[in-house]
């Protein structure tokens, strides 16, 4: 990390009543754990892709939001980005139009089950039937690939029970702490300063809080496409992987 995102990091978070100490501990211990759940995870995982391709995917989870999502859409649309929103079950119904809309404008959906909760910590039982519920509500609009348990925590039974569905588990490899620290400087920064080709970006939507979200991708999409990145979504950016490598 650079001297002025370290500097980024401590005055946004000692500002908001935090110790410096405990800011560069928490982003410290974040990053180790996510590294280490890369290195010891199974292959049915998706982090990053690995390609010589200039090529990201963005990733928005936690919607649809009937204030939030529509300018997220905006924005994705000035720009020509296309994204993976992993939904949330129960925030589907009267938000029905919104989902109709994501698909139409060329952007995919994946399941984030029923509730913004650790999905790790739901008895196998429960785990099921969100699944079940969620996909029943998701699937009606288009093809859903795609799973992402809440939190980012997993385990070899949540990758047994998805598997009926034709899932496959995404996790992410740019992740701006935009659900922790609600800063649009540092988020970008983050983001500019981490995206490597294959990468995978996780933003939220779907609280009232993360009304940031446009603003960041105002800053990073343009930045990045003019590094010459080229957004995709989840399935083109593993299909452009496997086409290199055949």
């Amino acid at each position: 990390m650079s001297l002025s995102m370290r500097q980024t990091v401590h005055y946004m978070l000692l500002g908001a009543g935090l110790g410096g100490a405990a800011v560069v501990g928490f982003f410290y211990k974040a990053r180790f754990f996510s590294r280490l759940l890369e290195q010891t995870t199974s292959d049915e995982v998706l982090f990053h892709v690995n390609t010589g391709a200039r090529l990201i995917a963005l990733t928005i989870d936690d919607g649809p939001h009937p204030d939030l999502t529509p300018g997220i859409l905006d924005t994705l649309a000035a720009y020509g980005v296309p994204a993976t929103f992993f939904v949330i079950g129960s925030r589907v119904p009267g938000n029905e139009a919104l989902l109709a809309r994501i698909v139409r404008e060329g952007h995919e959906l994946g399941n984030h089950l029923m509730s913004d909760a650790r999905s790790i910590a739901l008895n196998p039982d429960e785990f099921a039937r969100q699944l079940a519920t969620a996909h029943a509500l998701i699937a009606p609009f288009g093809l859903v690939r795609w799973f992402r348990p809440g939190s980012g925590w997993y385990n070899a039974r949540m990758l047994e029970q998805i598997r009926p569905y034709g899932y496959r588990c995404v996790i992410g490899s740019v992740y701006p702490y935009d659900a922790q620290i609600h800063a649009v400087e540092f988020a970008s920064r983050y983001i500019l300063g981490n995206v490597q080709p294959g990468a995978i970006i996780i933003l939220h939507d779907g609280k009232a809080e993360r009304q940031a979200t446009p603003d960041i991708l105002q800053r990073v999409l343009p930045a990045l496409q003019a590094r010459g990145y080229r957004f995709v979504t989840l399935s083109d950016l593993v299909k452009s992987a496997r086409r290199a490598g055949s």
